[in-house]
């Protein structure tokens, strides 16, 4: 068995905390590893002035470090499961997901107000095109503007008079213990979760039964189940950072719901649906979904939101 383990990780200090848990949780189940953790620069971390959706979208945080996990330069990667393609790259699976943290968007504002009661015209931080369509859904009269950077630089420049009010993920907010920060946790009646939110995935290179041996016990499974919904869901519906796109799944003891959505940018086209099904046909649940959303004139949307997107993408060179 092998007694030295590398995890791969983004610098930011989410990132870090993330990798770290990993970390201190292989070493309290087997002492006698050692784990060190590498960081590795992405293109998304790279790009922090512009919108995801117009670099290029989720794989941007998870290339350069899976490109280490085939060179075997680390043995596992910590990803935040939303910013996972929905298709993985050839020799690499994700066979463990972690328990969720709390899956909400919160709103954090100037005066402590709830999103209801922001004056008319608030000007609100945010780069995901999730997050705006539903926030214009439920209030039109919004400002939404571009928000990238860690948990703290987008909390400092909210204090800075940058904006009214920020919208984050309230998992990333609680790991680093920014908690006393929110005003309110936003319902997904309001803003349904981005697919995968509040959960962890540990990637390794397929069939490294050595590695596996050593994180299985971290796969948490109505989590796991919740996201084979929602996942399958993404890849059918070719859906990422460049489209309004969610999906939250909620795990019983027999059954698992799933509610997803999808929206132009501005929340005036919405297709918003959901079923149940047993914890068995989870994946068909999200694919079955997908079809009937697509057929209800998702895929109209899409398109059109994808020649937006193609119409203002920057240049990564």
């Amino acid at each position: 068995m092998k007694k030295e383990i590398k995890i791969g990780s983004r610098g930011s200090a989410l990132a870090l905390w993330q990798a770290n848990w990993v970390r201190d949780s292989l070493l309290k189940n087997c002492p006698e590893l050692t784990v060190t953790i590498v960081k590795i620069t992405t293109s998304g971390d790279r790009f922090l002035d512009v919108p995801l959706s117009t670099v290029g979208g989720k794989g941007l945080f998870t290339k350069e470090i899976e490109e280490a996990l085939l060179d075997h330069r680390v043995d596992i990667a910590v990803h935040s499961m939303k910013d996972v393609p929905a298709v993985l790259p050839e020799g690499l699976s994700i066979d463990v997901i972690t328990e969720r943290e709390d899956p909400r968007d919160v709103l954090i504002s100037k005066g402590n107000l709830a999103l209801r009661d922001l004056p008319q015209g608030a000007r609100v931080g945010t780069s995901s095109l999730r997050r705006q369509a539903q926030l214009l859904r439920f209030r039109p009269d919004l400002k939404i503007a571009p928000l990238r950077g860690n948990v703290g630089t987008r909390i400092n420049k909210l204090k800075n008079n940058a904006f009214d009010a920020i919208v984050l993920a309230a998992a990333g907010v609680k790991r680093l213990q920014w908690e006393y920060t929110i005003s309110e946790y936003i319902e997904p009646e309001i803003c349904l979760p981005a697919i995968g939110q509040g959960a962890l995935g540990l990637e390794i290179r397929t069939n490294d039964k050595n590695i596996l041996h050593h994180v299985n016990s971290f796969d948490h499974q109505k989590t796991h189940t919740a996201l084979k919904a929602e996942r399958a869901l993404l890849k059918k519906m070719q859906g990422g950072c460049q489209i309004p796109i969610a999906a939250f799944g909620e795990v019983s003891e027999k059954n698992i719901k799933l509610t997803a959505m999808v929206s132009s940018i501005d929340g005036k086209r919405f297709i918003k649906e959901f079923d149940i099904a047993s914890l068995n046909k989870a994946e068909q649940l999200g694919l079955d979904i997908a079809e009937k959303m697509l057929s209800n004139g998702a895929d109209k949307i899409i398109q059109e939101t994808l020649k937006m997107a193609s119409n203002v993408r920057v240049d990564k060179n």
